[in-house]
C-alpha cells in the first residue's frame, strides 16, 4: 500500500531524474560511488493544529534511543566527471509521552511513523585541490502517520491523526573541504516547497575521517523540517540533532 502511493507520488518528479541522469551516463562512463548508513538520534519535535488549538509533542535528545521502535538512515551518490545523482532514506518510528505544563494537567502521547526520501541531480560549479562545490536539484518526498492523544486531566481525551504524503521540489548546495589527506568535511543545505502551504530545508555538516581508500567514517550534526497543510490544518515536524556514520567508496 504504502509502496503503491510512493510511486504514484514519486512517478512525474521521477522521469524527469531519470532521463537527466541516463544523458549524463551518455555523455560519460566512469562512475565512482558512495554508500552510507548512520545512525541518528534527534531531538524530534511534531505539532498538528486542531479545534482546541495547536498541539505540540516533542521528543528530547537524551529519550531519543529509549523511545526508539525503529529507525534507519541511510544515503547514496554516484559521481561522474562533475556531475552527480545523490539520494537519501529516512524511517522513524517513535512512540512517547509528555506531561504539558498549565491548570489543566494534561498527558500527551505521540506515536510518529515517518519517511522520507530526497533525490538529487547535482553539477560540481568550482573545484580546486581542497575544495568541492557542487549545486543541484531534485525532490523530497515525505510520508507520515502521525497520532497524538491529548488527555487534559479529568475531561475527556482528544485526538488528532496526520496520515498524508506529498512531494516537494528542492534546490541544493553541497561544499567538502579537504583539511589533510585523511581529514575532510562535508556541509550540505538544500530548501524545497516553493508553495503555499508546504515547505521543507534541512542543514547537514560532517567531519569525515578516511580510515582507507575504501572507508570513510562521518560525525556531525543534522536538522530537517517540514511544515504542511493537511486538510486547511498546519502540521510540522523537525528533527535535530548529533549523527555518527559510515560510507564504503567503490
Amino acid at each position: 500500500m504504502i509502496f503503491n502511493r510512493l510511486l504514484k507520488d514519486l512517478a512525474p518528479l521521477v522521469a524527469v531524474y531519470m532521463l537527466a541522469a541516463n544523458a549524463v551516463s551518455a555523455q560519460q562512463n566512469d562512475w565512482s560511488y558512495e554508500a552510507s548508513i548512520y545512525l541518528f538520534t534527534p531531538e524530534t519535535k511534531t505539532s498538528q493544529a486542531t479545534p482546541i488549538g495547536t498541539i505540540e509533542g516533542t521528543l528530547s535528545f537524551s529519550d531519543a534511543l529509549e523511545n526508539l521502535d525503529l529507525a534507519f538512515m541511510g544515503a547514496f551518490a554516484a559521481t561522474n566527471g562533475r556531475w552527480s545523482i545523490l539520494a537519501d532514506y529516512n524511517y522513524v518510528d517513535l512512540s512517547f509521552s509528555n506531561t504539558l505544563s498549565g491548570p489543566a494537567n494534561a498527558d500527551l502521547d505521540t506515536s510518529v511513523k515517518t519517511q522520507f526520501f530526497s533525490g538529487y541531480l547535482g553539477y560540481r560549479v568550482y573545484e580546486d585541490p581542497s575544495v568541492k562545490l557542487d549545486l543541484a536539484g531534485g525532490f523530497r518526498w515525505y510520508r507520515t502517520k502521525t497520532d497524538l492523544q491529548f488527555t487534559p486531566g479529568m475531561m475527556p481525551g482528544r485526538s488528532s491523526i496526520a496520515d498524508e504524503s506529498w512531494t516537494d521540489p528542492v534546490v541544493a548546495a553541497r561544499a567538502r573541504i579537504a583539511f589533510s589527506d585523511k581529514w575532510s568535511g562535508t556541509g550540505f543545505f538544500d530548501y524545497g516547497g516553493f508553495r503555499s502551504g508546504s515547505e521543507t530545508w534541512q542543514v547537514l555538516m560532517t567531519a569525515d575521517y578516511a580510515i582507507s581508500d575504501r572507508w570513510l567514517i562521518r560525525g556531525g550534526y543534522r536538522y530537517i523540517s517540514f511544515d504542511h497543510e493537511i486538510d486547511g490544518s498546519d502540521y510540522t515536524f523537525s528533527q535535530s540533532g548529533p549523527l555518527i556514520g559510515a560510507t564504503y567508496r567503490f
